[in-house]
């Protein structure tokens, strides 16, 4: 109807109201992404790039901005977590040998019919679904944790069906490690394995960044500690 009409008013209302049609189809398309969630208004979309990170550490942060823990608005029950989008779930990284040591355990209800699938094996099922059980037991056991799973879109890949330009990155926070890997090899002598090498090399810079940026917030935040000391007034 909005077309019809405009073919008889001006040649730019016709632009006008296909943007219009255009922007309630994709406002439909996101309703249809994100279902069954009380109120969107006000949410962030957040993008999460997998590849890489450690299962455990990216399932705690994850859960964090679902519930909003993060935002200084939060209240237990009020709903006001973010959509947490996560892309590259396929390429989540578990440490040690809990790929084929880690087992997931369920029952069909018979006798006998306990079912144990280790972690590699559920990745070769479904490679989000072991993002999204370690999320999932993250959060409190209550009438909401069902609501605040909707709002998790985890996608096996680095494609998904949500606009990236109306979205937020949400990155992995600086770690100082008080005992870093020791990433130094002898003079001549090459690495046994050079992967873990450089994984441990790049690990150390990491963290010695880490610890040099707290150390400026420190001293930052001393110096204005001081100069509000001296300053009262002011």
């Amino acid at each position: 109807r909005a077309v019809a009409r405009a073919d008889e008013g001006a040649p730019g209302a016709r632009a006008e109201a296909l943007g219009a049609s255009r922007s309630r189809a994709m406002a439909s398309k996101s309703s249809a992404i994100v279902r069954n969630v009380a109120n969107l208004r006000g949410l962030r979309y957040r993008l999460v790039d997998a590849k890489g990170e450690v299962l455990g550490r990216l399932a705690s942060r994850i859960a964090v901005a679902l519930q909003g823990k993060d935002k200084p608005t939060y209240a237990p029950g009020a709903g006001s977590g973010d959509v947490v989008v996560v892309v590259n779930a396929g390429e989540v990284h578990l440490t040690g040998e809990k790929l084929k040591k880690k087992r997931y355990h369920r029952h069909t209800g018979y006798v006998g019919g306990l079912v144990t699938r280790t972690a590699r094996e559920m990745f070769d099922r479904d490679p989000t679904w072991v993002l999204r059980k370690a999320v999932e037991r993250m959060l409190p056991r209550c009438v909401r944790s069902k609501e605040t799973m909707r709002k998790l879109r985890v996608f096996p890949g680095a494609e998904h069906a949500f606009d990236e330009s109306k979205m937020s990155r949400m990155e992995a926070p600086a770690r100082g490690l008080s005992k870093p890997p020791d990433a130094r090899s002898p003079e001549g002598m090459v690495a046994f394995n050079p992967e873990a090498h450089a994984r441990r090399v790049a690990l150390a810079a990491r963290s010695e960044e880490a610890k040099a940026m707290y150390a400026r917030r420190a001293a930052l935040a001393k110096s204005r500690a001081e100069e509000a000391a001296a300053n009262p007034s002011a």
